[in-house]
């Protein structure tokens, strides 16, 4: 089955589904979706995700603050690991540095995501992580702090193979959104190409991001057909052995327990 391993169910477009989450996820389904994991960018909003997809199966979350919005309340590291107890939380995240988006002293930004490394490493449960414009800080925040130790996924990766395999020899899985189909993602895709078969995810990080040919428009979890049919392409696989090997990666990372949700 198709997993979309990164995305965020309670920021969709509801419209052209008649404003029904219901109707969504069914069309989802419907499209050979098999598992979502829905992310976390504030605590504050999290309540009401874990409310809106209690009565649908085939999802998972996580629970963390988005590295970009420094007015957040900041929670604890104990504070994150105990909203990671939830029976359907699988990962703490997103979390991670972008020097992309924001500017002056980011030393708020490094403190919050050691916070969230230590956090994970609590509630023994892996990290996803954001990363744009900061590969070092990154990768020695990661080894100062034994990320290694919780595991976890380099999400909507669009960096360089030396990056990568950092973040591999830490352990950690490459994921891949529908930049890769873009014109201009020619080195992305020979990482793609190169990232073993065994630490290779899928995502499509909607509603951002959408692959071509719906690039600039809202993005769906349907989409994530797009970005397997891409990674097929390079890596001179057939669709349906991108599917099993991303869905096996994501239960090897995220837990067999995941499959009950």
């Amino acid at each position: 089955m198709l997993v979309d391993s990164h995305c965020h169910l309670d920021r969709l477009d509801l419209q052209p589904f008649g404003d029904s989450f219901d109707a969504l996820m069914s069309s989802t389904r419907e499209a050979g979706i098999g598992h979502i994991l829905c992310v976390c960018i504030d605590t504050e909003s999290y309540p009401a995700m874990v409310e809106l997809v209690a009565d649908q199966p085939g999802v998972s979350l996580s629970v963390g603050v988005h590295p970009n919005d420094r007015d957040r309340r900041e929670p604890t590291a104990e504070e994150l690991a105990e909203l990671a107890q939830h029976p359907r939380n699988v990962a703490i995240g997103e979390t991670g540095l972008d020097y992309f988006r924001s500017e002056g002293d980011l030393e708020w930004q490094r403190d919050r995501f050691r916070r969230h490394i230590a956090a994970a490493r609590l509630a023994r449960k892996p990290l996803i992580i954001h990363t744009r414009a900061a590969r070092a800080d990154t990768i020695r925040i990661m080894q100062e702090e034994g990320a290694g130790e919780a595991g976890g996924v380099m999400h909507c990766f669009t960096e360089d193979w030396e990056m990568a395999r950092q973040a591999l020899d830490l352990g950690f899985y490459i994921s891949f959104s529908g930049i890769v189909t873009f014109n201009s993602a020619s080195d992305l895709r020979e990482v793609a190409k190169k990232v073993p078969a065994d630490r290779l995810l899928i995502e499509t990080d909607a509603p951002y991001l959408a692959p071509v040919p719906h690039r600039g428009k809202s993005n769906l979890p349907a989409y994530v057909a797009l970005v397997a049919d891409k990674i097929a392409e390079l890596r001179g696989l057939s669709r349906a052995e991108v599917e099993t090997l991303t869905e096996q990666n994501f239960f090897n990372l995220f837990g067999e327990k995941a499959r009950d949700y």
